[in-house]
């Protein structure tokens, strides 16, 4: 079984109001089952913590556990979450770090007050062949080129034409429907960016607003069907939404 490394310390799961934070003590810690999850409060700011004996390893125990305090934390308030594995040496470091950014932690949870994230990702769709060559002229010309005149290099030629026309296809579709979703949100943030995917895209939704935005993603998926495949999840702990500096100094 994987032992944690490093020195001991507090494992931070996230900063919140102290009422909101009080409501995940009974949570499963990370790390030792007989860790206790606890609560660092200072002058109307507190920190969800419990003892470590050294960096957790990231199991699906932990990552649980992780992903339960912050979800308990959010049905209660306003949350600035922290990412798995952030461990600050002792109680002191933590208060200091509460201490030193009060204000923008403050600022930051009234920010997020009522609201949850929700992203959104969207991969082209390679069924949408058919349909993209009757749309696109110069990529029937090439296929036609390639079957009177097959070999490898022109394999090649057409694979990376198909898959340039698809993935172009998606991220147009991907601009439609970021323009449709954007009045609906209070903020957005686009993510890193992968092969294979033509976007990733949080978005900070009002509660009040998230059965609108849910059924306009709905929508926008049957509208952009052949052109562009939606995945929405959430509501998430808002953690594209929070800065570095949420993060406790030592941390």
């Amino acid at each position: 079984m994987p032992t944690p490394s490093g020195p001991p310390g507090l494992y931070v799961y996230a900063i919140s109001a102290p009422g909101t934070a009080a409501h995940a003590r009974h949570c499963r810690a990370v790390g030792d089952e007989n860790a206790v999850v606890s609560v660092l409060s200072q002058d109307g700011l507190a920190a969800v913590v419990s003892r470590v004996a050294g960096r957790p390893r990231a199991r699906r125990r932990d990552l649980s556990a992780h992903q339960d305090v912050l979800g308990v934390l959010a049905q209660h308030g306003s949350v600035l979450p922290m990412r798995f594995g952030v461990i600050a040496p002792d109680e002191e470091t933590v208060l200091a770090g509460l201490d030193s950014a009060r204000e923008a932690h403050l600022a930051a949870l009234t920010r997020l007050e009522g609201k949850a994230e929700w992203n959104l990702k969207g991969e082209c769709v390679p069924e949408a062949l058919p349909d993209l060559l009757g749309e696109d002229a110069g990529l029937r010309a090439l296929r036609e080129t390639t079957r009177r005149r097959p070999g490898y290099e022109a394999n090649v030629r057409l694979g990376e034409a198909v898959a340039g026309a698809l993935q172009r296809r998606a991220e147009q579709a991907a601009v439609d429907v970021v323009a449709e979703l954007r009045p609906l949100a209070a903020e957005m943030r686009e993510g890193r960016e992968s092969a294979a995917g033509a976007m990733n895209v949080s978005f900070l939704v009002p509660q009040s607003a998230e059965t609108a935005f849910r059924r306009a993603v709905d929508l926008l998926a049957t509208r952009c069907r052949g052109r562009i495949t939606l995945t929405l999840t959430g509501p998430l702990p808002c953690y594209s939404f929070v800065s570095a500096e949420a993060v406790p100094v030592g941390a």
